[in-house]
């Protein structure tokens, strides 16, 4: 019995969610079916997060096992040619029979990426958020260093989550401004459900001048008064590294 780690990438915008299903498409169905194909045997996959509805992966990790003989380095190829174009893997390995893509992870790094002028752009719609109204970026730098360190996120945790433990560190929030685009990274040693998202909206609002820094220190703090978000759309965030 072989254990083997592959990391996955996938435009998440037809697919509802990293996490099998029923009756909907899945990114976790599609990979078990190519590997079920692949092997000529039932596969389940264990996957190092849950990405929601419409979210990207560039380095999402999963972990199966099998009785068969492959060799590791014939895996990538032969999965991808049962895989559709939207969902790809780039690399495959032997892990330990105990090794778990969830647990084991010690953080994980996201990005987000805004458009942010008046025309949107067919070319990116399917990895953007589109606000055509200007943003401060300073100020939203200053709402994004609020987030550093370890917190209690339980106001930044969207409805629906069986977490009892809601501290998490995070250790980058930087944000980029180019040509148009703004790009955010966050990284820490692990999220909420729709944590990142719920960021993301927050300090967008503050760039739009409907939120003020010391009101994310507030709405972190736990007040009741203030609300995070709304959460940002799920096409602009991408699951780009998990680290082990």
């Amino acid at each position: 019995m072989a254990k083997i780690m592959l990391v996955v990438q996938y435009d998440g915008t037809d697919y509802a969610g990293f996490q099998w299903q029923p009756n909907v498409a899945t990114v976790q169905a599609e990979i078990q079916k190519a590997l079920s194909g692949v092997l000529q045997e039932p596969v389940v996959v264990t996957g190092a997060g849950r990405t929601d509805a419409g979210v990207h992966a560039l380095g999402q990790v999963v972990t199966f096992t099998t009785e068969k003989p492959i060799p590791t380095e014939n895996i990538v190829g032969a999965i991808n040619d049962h895989l559709p174009v939207a969902v790809n893997v780039v690399s495959a390995r032997p892990v330990a029979d105990d090794f778990h893509p969830r647990y084991d992870a010690t953080g994980k790094l996201y990005s987000y990426r805004i458009l942010n002028r008046i025309p949107g752009s067919p070319f990116i719609s399917r990895y953007a958020w589109h606000i055509p109204e200007p943003l401060d970026t300073e100020l939203m730098r200053a709402a994004s260093a609020v987030f550093l360190g370890r917190h209690d996120f339980a106001t930044f945790c969207a409805a629906g989550s069986s977490v009892e433990n809601t501290i998490r560190q995070i250790h980058r929030f930087d944000i980029e401004d180019e040509d148009s685009t703004i790009r955010m990274y966050i990284a820490g040693d692990g999220f909420l459900y729709k944590m990142v998202r719920l960021m993301v909206g927050t300090v967008v609002q503050v760039g739009l001048g409907r939120l003020a820094v010391a009101e994310v220190k507030q709405i972190l703090g736990g007040t009741d008064d203030i609300k995070p978000g709304p959460p940002a759309p799920s096409c602009g965030l991408c699951l780009v590294r998990i680290d082990y």
